[in-house]
């Protein structure tokens, strides 16, 4: 029996009753924004970061991104650098209705650059209609002259949490450390978003089409020569394990994701060189992740147009 009307059968006046469905209201409202988070703490060996399904606090983002809080700029940067925090960027970004749900930071080995590093958020407008998928807004900076700032279109599926990165063909900005920055990156921030339709239209076209399994196996196997240089631990058929069942249809949206899940999130079973087991490792670079991410992209445009 539920317990909010086994209650009503005890003898307790109505206000009693009503405090204690407001209680129970109260906890269900915070458990509801606890699971929606679903929040994972740690990215990999090399990089630090949280995705959730509700904008995220700075809190939350302090916790695992500091370096986007920085006070001030890596002591190896010249007078020349124009220093403007990643967290003032945000603030303004928030103003015109970007909001983050994914930050990671990359690691450092070198003493003291660690609240310098590389960072990443992939953000979304307040207008941005949640479907199937949803376009992002990826911002990567740093404060030690690794990056400038730099704007990408991506996508993100919500059915594996997948976050993908558009291919060369859209909107890459790079706006370096000088000039009145903030305005700049959102002026940027815009300019991709006109990617959006366009990117649509792609996800699409990938939809509707069909991809045989001869085809899917050359797509995995180019698929795999992006990811390594030498002999590959797998075979292409690996890359095709489906996880769920809103991968079955074979087209090639499905196979692109299958196959980028699989890459990106490692975990798959197979043999080094020397034959001995090992397992394929997850992609925590924040570079590498973008690279591939971008060359997985570009991969199914092209397979795309042979279908055409």
């Amino acid at each position: 029996m539920n317990l909010r009307y086994f209650y009503l059968l005890l003898p307790i006046d109505r206000q009693t009753v009503k405090e204690y469905n407001i209680t129970i209201d109260r906890q269900t409202d915070r458990l509801k924004r606890e699971c929606a988070k679903m929040l994972a703490t740690k990215f990999g060996r090399n990089s630090f970061g949280i995705r959730s399904n509700v904008p995220l606090t700075d809190a939350e983002i302090f916790r695992v991104a500091p370096s986007i809080y920085a006070t001030t700029p890596h002591e190896s940067r010249s007078s020349k650098y124009t220093y403007i925090p990643t967290s003032t960027v945000l603030d303004g970004l928030r103003k015109e209705g970007f909001n983050p749900f994914m930050v990671v930071q990359s690691k450092s080995r070198i003493e003291g650059k660690s609240e310098y590093t590389k960072h990443m958020l992939r953000l979304r407008h307040v207008n941005a209609i949640a479907t199937a998928e949803t376009p992002e807004i990826i911002l990567i900076n740093s404060h030690d002259g690794t990056s400038s700032y730099q704007m990408l279109s991506g996508v993100f599926r919500f059915v594996c949490q997948n976050g993908m990165v558009c291919g060369d063909t859209y909107n890459d900005i790079r706006v370096p450390h000088r000039g009145n920055i903030a305005d700049n990156v959102i002026e940027a921030a815009y300019t991709v978003v006109e990617d959006f339709e366009t990117v649509n239209n792609v996800i699409n076209e990938f939809k509707h089409t069909p991809l045989a399994l001869p085809e899917a196996k050359i797509f995995a196997e180019a698929a795999l020569s992006l990811r390594y240089e030498e002999e590959a631990p797998i075979i292409p058929d690996r890359l095709l394990q489906i996880r769920r069942r809103d991968d079955i249809e074979n087209n090639l949206w499905n196979t692109f994701n299958v196959v980028q899940e699989n890459i990106i999130r490692g975990g798959l079973h197979g043999k080094n060189t020397a034959g001995n087991r090992t397992t394929t490792r997850a992609i925590n670079s924040i570079d590498t992740n973008v690279k591939l991410n971008k060359a997985l992209w570009t991969l199914t445009e092209k397979m795309a147009e042979l279908k055409r």
